[in-house]
């Protein structure tokens, strides 16, 4: 099996792009309890195990102030693309808290297109339900046009374990079911996330997930 474990140059000019022109840095801090005005960022590697094609790495980094929200992606939509997203913050509820940000995204590379999407999250005691979805409009070939997703429903056992379910629909790599289903065990650390989600069971698709949030 083939290993595309080292990003690529478009990739970190992107992410090299968005860290420049944020002008301050968020302590420890989320999307939704910075302090106004502050930037918080998150920089996350999901590195791919599929049953039937290579590994590779998908890096995504967000960057949220105040409203705002900025995220760049690589070998999300298709290998060897990159997107570049903006978006707007809403936020309501209180025991219910629910999260949504609506936005619109450019993908080059591979596939070439435009990409309307979202991201929300509902969350009540220790349930969340997490999801990001994004319609791509393949500029070159209509037929081609997709609906990408990655959902996520998870119950936090304690403050640094969590467990769930997951779905995802992707091209990003050969799979014989267009949805595939499965667990997700997560372990938390300060501002790092690691998470181990495992797809299909019966022919498994392995994605190891590390996050940081600054």
């Amino acid at each position: 099996m083939g290993i595309r474990s080292q990003l690529r140059p478009s990739a970190v000019c992107l992410l090299t792009l968005l860290l420049l022109t944020a002008p301050t840095l968020g302590q420890d801090a989320t999307a939704a309890d910075a302090p106004e005005g502050s930037w918080s960022f998150e920089l996350s590697a999901y590195t791919y195990f599929p049953a039937d094609d290579d590994t590779y790495v998908s890096p995504i980094f967000t960057a949220d102030r105040d409203e705002l929200h900025l995220e760049a992606r690589y070998n999300y939509e298709a290998q060897d693309t990159g997107s570049a997203f903006v978006g707007w913050n809403f936020a309501f509820g209180d025991e219910f808290v629910f999260e949504v940000t609506p936005m619109i995204g450019a993908v080059l590379g591979r596939v070439n297109g435009v990409a309307p999407g979202y991201r929300f999250s509902l969350t009540y005691d220790r349930f969340e339900l997490f999801s990001e979805g994004e319609y791509l409009f393949d500029l070159e070939d209509d037929s081609e046009s997709y609906f990408y997703t990655w959902s996520e429903l998870s119950w936090s056992a304690t403050e640094w374990l969590r467990l769930g379910l997951a779905i995802q629909r992707t091209r990003a790599y050969d799979s014989d079911v267009d949805v595939q289903r499965g667990l997700l065990v997560g372990f938390s650390y300060r501002t790092i996330d690691f998470t181990t989600y495992v797809f299909e069971l019966d022919d498994p698709t392995v994605v190891l997930a590390l996050s940081f949030s600054f």
